[in-house]
C-alpha cells in the first residue's frame, strides 16, 4: 500500500505540473491571439458567448477530461485560452488530477504485479502474451495507416512509383512522345 501511495503522490505532482503548465500556455496563447490579427475574431459576440460558457461550465469538463485519453491536454489548453477563472479551474484540476493519479497508480501497480507474477511462474506464457500485445499494436498501426491512405490522407512516409513520374524532358508522361 505504501508504494501505491508514493506512486499516486508522484503522479499527482506530475499531473498538476503538466496540466497547470498546459493551462498557462493556453492562457498565454489566448492573450497573444487577442493582440494579433485574430483580435477581431476573438471579440465577436459568438466567441465571447462561448468564452463565457467555458468560464462558467468548463470546470466539470476539465475534471472529467482527466478520465479520458488524449482529451485532457486539449481541455486544459482551451480552459486557459478561454480565460477560465483560476477559482473555477484549480478545484477542477485538483479533483481531476487526483482521480487520474489514483487510477493510474492502482491500475499500474496491479498490471505490473500481475505481469511479474506471470513471468515468474510461467515465463513462456508471459513472453507469448507480450508477443501477442506487440503484434496487436503493430496490426493496429498498419490498419490505421492503410485506412488513412484509403481515405486520401497523407501517411507519414510516401512512396512514389518511379514509373508514374515523367522523365525530365517529358511533361506529359506519354509513351508516344518518347519516340524520336
Amino acid at each position: 500500500m505504501d508504494e501505491i501511495a508514493l506512486a499516486a503522490g508522484a503522479l499527482y505532482v506530475i499531473v498538476l505540473l503538466r496540466a497547470g503548465g498546459t493551462f498557462a500556455v493556453g492562457w498565454l496563447a489566448g492573450a497573444g491571439a487577442r493582440r494579433s490579427r485574430f483580435a477581431e475574431r476573438t471579440s465577436s459576440a459568438k466567441f465571447r458567448r462561448a468564452e463565457r460558457a467555458i468560464q462558467r461550465w468548463g470546470a466539470p469538463v476539465v475534471a472529467v477530461s482527466f478520465l479520458t485519453v488524449g482529451f485532457q491536454t486539449a481541455a486544459n489548453f482551451l480552459a486557459g485560452s478561454m480565460r477560465m477563472p483560476l477559482s473555477r479551474y484549480l478545484p477542477a484540476l485538483f479533483v481531476g488530477g487526483a482521480a487520474w493519479a489514483l487510477i493510474y497508480a492502482t491500475a499500474g501497480f496491479g498490471i505490473l504485479k500481475g505481469l511479474g507474477r506471470l513471468f515468474a511462474e510461467q515465463t513462456a506464457l508471459g513472453v507469448a502474451g507480450v508477443v501477442v500485445l506487440l503484434l496487436a499494436a503493430g496490426g493496429a498501426l498498419v490498419y490505421r495507416r492503410r485506412r488513412a491512405v484509403g481515405m486520401g490522407e497523407t501517411p507519414d512516409a510516401v512512396v512514389i512509383d518511379e514509373a508514374a513520374v515523367p522523365s525530365s524532358g517529358d511533361a506529359s508522361g506519354d509513351a508516344a512522345s518518347d519516340k524520336s
